[in-house]
C-alpha cells in the first residue's frame, strides 16, 4: 500500500505545482520539490535490510480485473537498486537545479516535468503487471520529451526532443506487441508468474523476445538507435544528469535484467544482447573521441557505457542455459558486474554531467577548442572532473575500476565456451572490449586535459571563469565521494544491494556462489589489460592529431543521423502527398469518401457473409395516410435537387424533417417525435442564421456531367445500402438480439422509458465521454481565441 503511494506522490505534487507556484517565490519552489525525492529516498532506504534477508514486498490494487490488469507493485532486490538510483540521484539533481537554473526560467514547468518523470520511472521498476509497466514506460517518453524540449525556443531542443520521442515511442509500441505475445503464451500479465514458467518451446517465444528487445534497445540508446541520446543533450544539464546517466536510459537495462529469467536460456537472447552491447560499447567510445562539445562527449560515453552493461547481461544469461550447476555459476558474475557498473556509472556520469554544467554556467561555453587552463580558477570543479574521469576510464582508486575489471573477467571467461559457436569466434569478445576501453581512456583524458590543463584562453570565453557557488558543488561532490567509498568498501554494497538483486534474478542458485568477494587491490590478467589500456591510450592520445583523420571517413552524410533525417523527410513528403490527395478542402469530396467507404464495408459484409434476407409477407399493412407522408418526403427530397433558390432548399429540407416527426407520432413514439421537432427547428434556424454565408446553390450544378453521374450513383448506392440495412434487421439472426435485456429497464435502471434509460443509464459512460469531448473542444476554442503570447516570447528560431 505504501509503495503504491510512493509512486503516486510525485504525480500528486506535480499536479499541485501549477496551483501553488504563484504563492511560493520561484527560487523557493525548488526547495519545496526537493522534499519529494528526499522523502522517497529515505522511505526506500528502510527496505534495504529486509530485502537483503530475502524478503519481497507486494501490494495489489484492482484496476481492470475483468482483463486481469491490476496495479501490482513488487519490490525486490533488483527493483530496489533502481528506486534508490531514481530517488537518490533525483534528490541530488533537484538540489543542483536550484542553483543551476535562473529564477527567470519557467521553474514550475521544469519541476512539474521532473516529478512526472520520477513517478513514471518508479512505476516502471515497481510494476509487476506488463500492461501497467508499459503505461509507465510510455509516460517516461512523454515526460522526457517535455524535459528535453524545456528550452523550446531553441530549434535544436525541439528537434532533439522530437527525435527522442519518435525513436523511444516506436520502440515502446514494439515492446507492447512483445508483451501481448508474452501474455498470450503465459496466460498472465504478471512478470513474476511469467518468470516462473518455461516458454522456450512456444511459437511466439522468439518474436516476443525480439519485439521486447527492440523496445529495450531504443530506450537504452543501443546501436543503431543511439542517435537520439546526443541530440537530447540540448536539454538543461540537470536533465542530462538525471535522465541520461542514472534513470531513463537505464529503463531498457532494467527490462533486460527483469526478463532474463524468461528468455535467458536462448541463444538468440545471448547473441543479440551481447553483440549489440559490444557494438554499442565500441561505437560510442570511438565517436566520443571526435567530439568537441563536452556534453556531446559525455553523451557518446553514456552510449558506450550502456553498451558495456548490456553486453554483460548477455554474457550472464549463459547461466540460464547451463542451469545452476556449480561449474557454470561463474557466468552469473557477469550479471553481478553489470549491476555493479550500473551503480558506478550513475555516480561518475552524474558527477561529470554536473561538472560540465558548472563549466558551461560559469565560463559560458562547452567547446573544448575554447577551453583550457581552468584548473587554477576552478579547483573544486577540477577535482570533480578528475574523480569522474578516472572512474569512467576504469582506474583506481575509484569504483569504475572494480566493475571494469569484472567486465574484462566476464569477457575472458566467455571466450572459450563451447556453445553457441563461441569456441570459434569467442576471442573477439575480449578484443572488442579491450579496444573500446582504450578509446574510453582517451576521451576521459581529453575531457580533463582540454578543459583544465593547457593554455588559458580568456579571449575566447564569454565569461570570466570562477568557481561555482557551493550549492552547485554539493551534489557532484557527494557523487565523487561515493566513488571513493565504493572502491574502498565494495563488499558492503555487494552484501546489502547487489546480493538481493542477484537473488531476484537467479532464484535457485546459492547466493554465496553467485556473489563474488570484491578485492580492490589485485594482480591478474585483467590488471595487465588495464595497464595495456593506459599505455596504448596515452600513446594514441599523444598522436591524436595524426590518426584523427580516420574520422573523416565517417562524415555526417554517412551517419545514422543522416539516415534518420532522410527517412523522416521522405515520410513527411509522402504523407504530405497522400494527405493533399484527399484533404482537398472540398466538402463534396469528403462526403464521397465517407459514403463510398460505408457502402463498400456494409454491402461487402452482407455479400460475403450471405446474411441478407427479407420476407415481405411479415410486414404490417401500410395505411393510405402513411403512403401520402412517404410520398411527401420523397417529393421534397427529389425537388431539392432542382431548387434554384437557397431559401427553397432550406424549406424543403425542413419539410422532410417535420414529416418524419409526424411519422414518429403515427408510430406512437412521441419522445422521438419531440426530439425530431426540436432538432429540425434548430437546424432550420441555423440555416437561416448562416444564410448569407452559404455557398452558391448552383455551384454544384456547374460540375461536369461525368462528376454529377458519379455523385448520383454514390447517392443511390448509399440510399440502397441504408434501405438494405433497414430490411435486413427484420430477419437478422446472425447474433442474438439484446433488446430483451433492455426490456427490464425499470428494474435495472429505474426508468420506465427504455430510450431515455438507454441514453441516461446504460450509455452513461459513453454520454459522459461525449460531454468530455465537447468540453475539450471548447477549451481549445477558448485558448485559440482568448490567450495571447507574452511579450518577448518570440525568439530566434535558430538559437
Amino acid at each position: 500500500m505504501f509503495i503504491s503511494l510512493a509512486i503516486a506522490l510525485p504525480f500528486i505534487i506535480a499536479a499541485l505545482i501549477p496551483l501553488i507556484y504563484k504563492h511560493i517565490r520561484q527560487w523557493h519552489l525548488g526547495w519545496f520539490v526537493l522534499a519529494v525525492p528526499v522523502a522517497l529516498f529515505m522511505f526506500f532506504i528502510r527496505f534495504i535490510q529486509p530485502v537483503a534477508t530475502g524478503k519481497v514486498f507486494t501490494s495489489t490494487y484492482a484496476w481492470i480485473p475483468s482483463f486481469n490488469i491490476n496495479f501490482v507493485t513488487y519490490l525486490d532486490g533488483l527493483s530496489l537498486i533502481f528506486v534508490l538510483l531514481i530517488t537518490g540521484v533525483g534528490s541530488l539533481v533537484t538540489l543542483y537545479s536550484i542553483f543551476y537554473l535562473s529564477e527567470k526560467e519557467s521553474l514550475h514547468h521544469f519541476y512539474c516535468y521532473l516529478l512526472l518523470f520520477m513517478g513514471a520511472m518508479l512505476g516502471v521498476v515497481l510494476s509487476d503487471n506488463l500492461m501497467v509497466l508499459y503505461a509507465f514506460w510510455e509516460l517516461t517518453s512523454v515526460s522526457s520529451f517535455l524535459l528535453i524540449a524545456f528550452w523550446h525556443h531553441r530549434k535544436a531542443s525541439r528537434a532533439g526532443a522530437r527525435k527522442a520521442m519518435v525513436i523511444t515511442v516506436l520502440g515502446g509500441i514494439s515492446m507492447l506487441a512483445g508483451f501481448l505475445m508474452l501474455a498470450q503464451m503465459a496466460d498472465s500479465f504478471s512478470v513474476r508468474e511469467i518468470a516462473a514458467m518455461t516458454l522456450t518451446n512456444e511459437a511466439l517465444f522468439i518474436p516476443a523476445m525480439l519485439c521486447i528487445l527492440l523496445g529495450a534497445f531504443t530506450k537504452s540508446a543501443q546501436f543503431p538507435f543511439h542517435i537520439w541520446l546526443p541530440d537530447a543533450m540540448e536539454a538543461p544539464t540537470p536533465v542530462s544528469a538525471y535522465l541520461h546517466s542514472a534513470t531513463m536510459v537505464k529503463a531498457g537495462i532494467y527490462l533486460v535484467a527483469r526478463l532474463s529469467p524468461v528468455f535467458g536460456g536462448s541463444a538468440v537472447w545471448f547473441w543479440v544482447i551481447t553483440v549489440i552491447g559490444l557494438i554499442t560499447l565500441f561505437w560510442g567510445s570511438f565517436n566520443a573521441v571526435r567530439q568537441t562539445d563536452l556534453k556531446a562527449l559525455l553523451a557518446y560515453s553514456t552510449v558506450s557505457q550502456l553498451g558495456l552493461i548490456m553486453s554483460l547481461f548477455g554474457v550472464g544469461s549463459m547461466a540460464y542455459y547451463f542451469g545452476y550447476a556449480d561449474e557454470h555459476l561463474i557466468y552469473t558474475q557477469a550479471t553481478f558486474a553489470a549491476l555493479f557498473h550500473l551503480i558506478n556509472h550513475s555516480t561518475f556520469k552524474g558527477a561529470l554531467f554536473m561538472m560540465v554544467g558548472i563549466v558551461d554556467h560559469e565560463v559560458g561555453t562547452r567547446d573544448i577548442r575554447r577551453l583550457g587552463g581552468l584548473m587554477a580558477m576552478m579547483p573544486v570543479t577540477f577535482t570533480i572532473a578528475m574523480a569522474g574521469s578516472l572512474s569512467m576510464a576504469g582506474l583506481p582508486p575509484f569504483n569504475g575500476f572494480l566493475s571494469k575489471e569484472m567486465f574484462f573477467s566476464a569477457m575472458l571467461t566467455i571466450k572459450n565456451v563451447d556453445v553457441f559457436a563461441l569456441s570459434s569466434i569467442g576471442i573477439l569478445l575480449p578484443v572488442i572490449a579491450w579496444v573500446a576501453s582504450v578509446f574510453t581512456f582517451i576521451y576521459s583524458v581529453i575531457l580533463v586535459t582540454k578543459t583544465f590543463f593547457g593554455k588559458f584562453k580568456p579571449e575566447r570565453l564569454d565569461k570570466r571563469p570562477h568557481e561555482a557557488p557551493f550549492g552547485m558543488l554539493i551534489s557532484p561532490l557527494i557523487l565523487s565521494l561515493s566513488m571513493l567509498l565504493i572502491f574502498f568498501f565494495p563488499n558492503v554494497l555487494a552484501q546489502y544491494i547487489l546480493s538481493p538483486a542477484m537473488r531476484s534474478m537467479y532464484h535457485e542458485a546459492p547466493i554465496e556462489k553467485i556473489v563474488p568477494h570484491i578485492t580492490p587491490w589485485h594482480f591478474n590478467t585483467e590488471l595487465m589489460m588495464t595497464v595495456g589500456v593506459i599505455l596504448i591510450g596515452l600513446l594514441l592520445y599523444k598522436y591524436l592529431p595524426k590518426w584523427r583523420r580516420v574520422y573523416q571517413i565517417f562524415t555526417r552524410e554517412r551517419s545514422f543521423n543522416a539516415l534518420y533525417d532522410a527517412s523522416i523527410q521522405k515520410a513527411e513528403q509522402w504523407s504530405d502527398h497522400v494527405t493533399m490527395r484527399y484533404m482537398t478542402g472540398n466538402l463534396t469530396h469528403y462526403f464521397m469518401y465517407i459514403y463510398v467507404c460505408f457502402v463498400t464495408l456494409v454491402s461487402g459484409y452482407f455479400i460475403i457473409a450471405g446474411t441478407f434476407s427479407y420476407d415481405a409477407t411479415i410486414n404490417a399493412p401500410i395505411a393510405n395516410y402513411e403512403w401520402i407522408m412517404v410520398f411527401v418526403i420523397i417529393f421534397a427530397a427529389f425537388y431539392i435537387l432542382f431548387a434554384k433558390q437557397r431559401m427553397t432548399a432550406v424549406l424543403l429540407n425542413s419539410v422532410i424533417g417535420y414529416v418524419i416527426a409526424f411519422l414518429f407520432v403515427v408510430f406512437r413514439a412521441p419522445d422521438l417525435a419531440l426530439t425530431q421537432l426540436v432538432v429540425e427547428s434548430i437546424t432550420t434556424v441555423l440555416f437561416l442564421v448562416c444564410f448569407r454565408y452559404l455557398p452558391d446553390l448552383q455551384a454544384g450544378k456547374k460540375r461536369s456531367k461525368r462528376a454529377r453521374k458519379w455523385h448520383g450513383l454514390i447517392a443511390i448506392a448509399t440510399g440502397a445500402t441504408v434501405t438494405m440495412i433497414g430490411l435486413a434487421v427484420l430477419n437478422y439472426d446472425k447474433f442474438a438480439p439484446i433488446s430483451s435485456y433492455f426490456d427490464d429497464a425499470l428494474n435495472l435502471a429505474g426508468g420506465a422509458n427504455i430510450v431515455n434509460t438507454i441514453l441516461g443509464d446504460f450509455r452513461a459512460f459513453d454520454t459522459m465521454l461525449e460531454v468530455v469531448v465537447l468540453f475539450i473542444a471548447g477549451l481549445g476554442v477558448y485558448t485559440l481565441t482568448k490567450l495571447k503570447p507574452k511579450k518577448g516570447a518570440a525568439k530566434d528560431e535558430n538559437q
